[in-house]
């Protein structure tokens, strides 16, 4: 079994694409629903949150374990890593590799909550991969939450959006890095918004490519998924409808 975890809905997004390329792969899907959001705790209050889960996943047999949040794999990767040492653990981190390499204006901005946002993590991977592009960094506080709530047309978000994101536009950035999974289901105001001057840089796909790569004979399964939440479980299933993830809710058990 692949477990696949969150601090709520966002990672649904990063599932759905691991269910299109393991469609015969088991996966459990853990939405820690009780301390959403991640991006505004402290990086102990984060760790804490992800070693528990990542011990409960392999308590309950997971042989793999993907980390479907920014801020969750900026802060304490490493740490699972160590914890448990004989488990492939594939994380997600924003796509500043691929924006920085197909930018054009050669300036790309990086859409993330408050934590990722001051990470050594995201500084190292700027460092890495885009020593040579101008990269904007803005924080979105309150957009995971609004994912979470499932307001997702909400006005008051709508208007967040434009104020946040038209600066940046203006000032050339021809790439909008997602750093945050939340934001995948914000992707149509952001695209109705950029328009034709900016991309969307999501990088769901590529973890699943990731985790196609290390899951072996766990790519072979009887295609069930498993839903658990640590608050409000009834929820993360009903969700799946309003995400636009039906293809999700015909596999849960």
């Amino acid at each position: 079994m692949i477990g696949v975890f969150d601090s709520g809905l966002g990672g649904l997004s990063v599932l759905a694409a691991l269910v299109d390329a393991l469609p015969q792969a088991d996966f459990i899907y853990f939405a820690d629903t009780a301390h959403v959001p991640y991006g505004d705790k402290s990086d102990a209050q984060i760790q804490a949150r992800v070693l528990d889960i990542g011990s409960h996943l392999v308590e309950i047999g997971c042989k793999l374990l993907v980390v479907a949040c920014n801020t969750a794999t900026a802060t304490a990767v490493e740490a699972l890593r160590q914890a448990h040492p004989g488990i492939p653990v594939v994380g997600v981190e924003p796509g500043i590799k691929p924006a920085a390499q197909t930018s054009v204006s050669r300036r790309i901005a990086v859409l993330t909550t408050e934590a990722t946002a001051k990470s050594a993590r995201l500084a190292h991977l700027i460092r890495i991969h885009a020593a040579d592009v101008e990269v904007f960094i803005e924080p979105c506080p309150g957009w995971a939450t609004k994912v979470e709530q499932l307001n997702l047309n909400d006005p008051t978000l709508i208007n967040d959006v434009r104020q946040r994101v038209q600066p940046l536009l203006d000032q050339g950035v021809d790439r909008l890095v997602l750093g945050c999974t939340h934001y995948s289901f914000l992707s149509p105001h952001l695209r109705a918004l950029a328009g034709t001057h900016a991309t969307l840089v999501d990088v769901a796909e590529a973890v699943a490519r990731q985790t196609r790569r290390l899951a072996g004979s766990l790519a072979q399964g009887h295609g069930k998924l498993l839903l658990e939440a640590s608050a409000h479980p009834e929820k993360l299933h009903a969700a799946l409808d309003r995400l636009h993830l039906s293809r999700l809710a015909t596999r849960a058990v």
